[in-house]
Formats: C-alpha cells, structure tokens, sequence
C-alpha cells in the first residue's frame, strides 16, 4: 500500500500549499536535537532507573544528568525538581500537594477565572461536592485576561484558604499575570502561591515568584508526554497516598520518567535557552504581524494585551464566522491553527477564556507559533498567513450566509 501524500486528507486530495505551515504547536514539534538525543538514549538509558544493575546505574545517571540540566536552569536544586506524565498531570499535582499539606487549615482554593481546565474542572468538582461554592473561587480577569488583584487580594485572605494558583501567562491570549503582586498578596495571608507555567516556561522570562512550579517539557520544545513540578524545600507540599520508596529518584510525585524522555526535554531546554534572546524578539515581531493583519479585518477582535503578553501565541475572533469553518478553511490552504479553548481544543468548546474577559467566544483562532528551530520557514509562513487572514474571513461568512451590519 503506498504511503499517502502530506496534501492528501482522509477526505480526499487538497489543494495545500506544497509545505505545509504549523502555527499551532501547543504542543509543538521537538526541538531537533532534543530529537537526536532521545533517540540516542532509546539504547542509552532504556532500562528502568530503580534497578542495580548496571544498566539500571546507567539509566539512573543520565536521569540524574537530566534532572540537574532542568534544575540549573530553573535555579534550583536537583532534589526540588520532580517529574510528571505530562504538563496537566503536574498542574493538578501542583495543587493536591499545596491543599493536602494545607489540610488542617482549611480546603478553600483560589485561582484566576482563565486558569487551566486542570485547576478549574477539579476545583468546581471540589465544590460541588462539599456543596459549598466558597471551597474554590476563580477570581475575575479585566478585558485582556489579567487577573483583578484587589478582588484576589481579599479572596487570598479569606478564612480557609490554603492555596491559591495563578498561571505565569495565558496560552490563548499570551497575556503574563503580575505575579509579583499576587505573590505579595499571598505572602501576606499566609497562602502559597502555585504557578502554572505550562505556556511560558522556555519561552519567555522564568517566573521570579512562586511556592510551587508547575510546566510542560514541550513548551521549550521538548517531548510531549513529561511535565515538571518545581517545590522549593521552603513549601509545604505533600500529595495524599502512601509514600514512594524511592524518593531520591522519583521526587516527591512518586513518578520515574522514560529516561530518554527526560533527557530530551534537558537537551532542548539548553538549546532553547541558548537562543532565547534573538528567538523571543522575532516571535513577538511575527505576532505582532498577526495582530496587526487580524485587527485590520472588519468584525475581527484580537484577544490579549498586546505589549505585556508571551512572545509566540495570539488569539483573534471574528464576528458572523464559525471557529470549526475558520480552522478548516485555513488548513485547506496549508496553515494548521486552533481554535476553542486551549486546554479541550479537540472538542472546540468555547473558550473560557475569552468568556472570562468578555470577548467574542465564536469564530475565534489562535496562533502558537513553533520555535524557529523547527520551522526554520516561520517568518515567511507567518507573513503568507497573514495575507490570507482577510480572505479567509470572508470566505466563510460568505459560506455561512452570514452578513455584516
């Protein structure tokens, strides 16, 4: 059977541009030499670290080797860096850890109303299940998606509360939360403050504050499938269960990595890192092409601050348009993009996000630009997108019989 052409879909041929363009890598492509590196460790570090033979020795090092990388960069140390299956995994451990150790203060958890659906759904459960609204409270956002921080200031304060979660940076609309603030509130009530670093981290600045981390390896284009918890020894945290024998290895998560998983995701944070200047101020300057070309199309609304904001993500709306139509059309001309929330983009739910700040909820994509390490096209990808933005528009409103005022 021959292999099916890249411009073929199950639906049949296409008329794509002959290299397709991917602006929707969240997540993204492996950096390429993190994919070198993982497939060296597939003979290198196969065996399961936890065993004493050698080969187990062996892997355990190179785990070792990879944890200490993370950590270096992270500033801190190799024991306060932990593994999780992936970044969602880890966001949810981030906050089981803050509220168990929290336990005999309280339950109640804050948030930002734009987190993550891995803080929001298991939160809202929490809720629901105490019959108790008050348990979580997802604090509001302003127009461009920032959290209000008078209102978190007095929900951080509340009697009861043992932890509070705040995103470095949104990964719909790129807006960065004032982290410094909020920690400050929190600090003053006592709470600690769990960040969830899954959009951000390798991509823009590493947060300043926190009491626990949480992030994806590929965000800095390391593989899919590890996330990262950060808990500095000063934090309380502790995840309920039975203790894990080996804590030396797996952390305090109780989860041993694919050692060449782990390798990877250390192999692409030092070469993103090394490239993280000159990186970051392209990506800002092809966004900014984005927002530029979207806000010219009339009834379109682009999401987000637009200074304070992650380097490589955007999210426009567009009035009298269908955000599954848009996401169709656009890859029917070569360019692969999202749309819907971020965290159930397979479902194209609205995004909460946008109904958080009050934007336009339909007819919405979004951007997330890959590292130019694995696009190496990207500018001018971009540049075509942004040519086509207008037409395609208008293509489906004219599709959707839908006219503008």
């Amino acid at each position: 059977m021959a292999n099916p052409s890249p411009d073929d879909t199950p639906d049949g041929p296409s008329d794509r541009l002959p290299q397709r363009a991917v602006l929707d890598a969240a997540p993204g492509p492996m950096h390429p030499r993190a994919r070198e590196t993982m497939l060296a460790a597939v003979d290198a570090g196969w065996a399961d670290p936890r065993r004493l033979h050698r080969e187990g020795r062996t892997a355990r090092h190179l785990l070792d080797q990879a944890r200490g990388v993370l950590a270096e960069g992270l500033g801190v140390s190799p024991a306060e860096v932990a593994f999780a299956p992936d970044g969602p995994t880890a966001v949810r451990w981030m906050t089981d850890g803050l509220r168990y150790a929290g336990r005999r203060r309280g339950g109640r958890v804050v948030a930002s109303a734009v987190e993550h659906s891995a803080v929001l759904v298991p939160g809202r459960h929490a809720a629901d299940a105490a019959g108790d609204p008050a348990v979580f409270d997802a604090v509001a956002v302003d127009s461009v998606g920032r959290v209000d921080l008078t209102a978190w200031g007095a929900a951080v304060g509340a009697p009861g509360t043992v932890a509070a979660l705040l995103q470095h940076a949104n990964g719909e609309v790129g807006t960065i939360q004032p982290l410094e603030a909020a920690g400050e509130a929190c600090r003053a009530a006592g709470v600690p403050l769990g960040v969830d670093a899954q959009a951000s981290l390798g991509r823009t600045g590493i947060p300043g504050t926190f009491d626990v981390l949480a992030a994806e390896a590929a965000s800095w284009g390391g593989p899919g499938g590890l996330g990262v918890v950060v808990v500095p020894e000063r934090t309380r945290w502790l995840l309920p269960g039975p203790a894990d024998p080996d804590v030396a290895l797996s952390g305090p998560t109780r989860h041993t990595p694919w050692v060449p998983l782990a390798l990877a995701a250390a192999e692409a944070w030092q070469q993103t890192v090394a490239e993280a200047g000159r990186e970051q101020a392209e990506a800002f300057a092809l966004v900014d092409l984005v927002r530029r070309a979207a806000a010219q199309v009339p009834d379109v609304e682009v999401a987000g601050d637009p200074l304070d904001r992650l380097p490589h993500v955007v999210t426009f709306s567009a009035l009298y348009a269908d955000g599954e139509a848009l996401v169709r059309e656009f890859d029917r001309r070569g360019f692969a993009v999202g749309s819907g929330s971020a965290c159930t983009a397979s479902t194209l739910e609205p995004s909460h996000v946008l109904a958080a700040m009050g934007a336009l909820t339909h007819g919405n994509v979004r951007v997330t630009l890959p590292l130019s390490a694995v696009a190496p096209d990207r500018a001018g990808q971009v540049e075509a997108f942004c040519a086509v933005i207008a037409d395609v528009v208008e293509s489906v409103r004219t599709e959707l019989g839908a006219r503008r005022l």
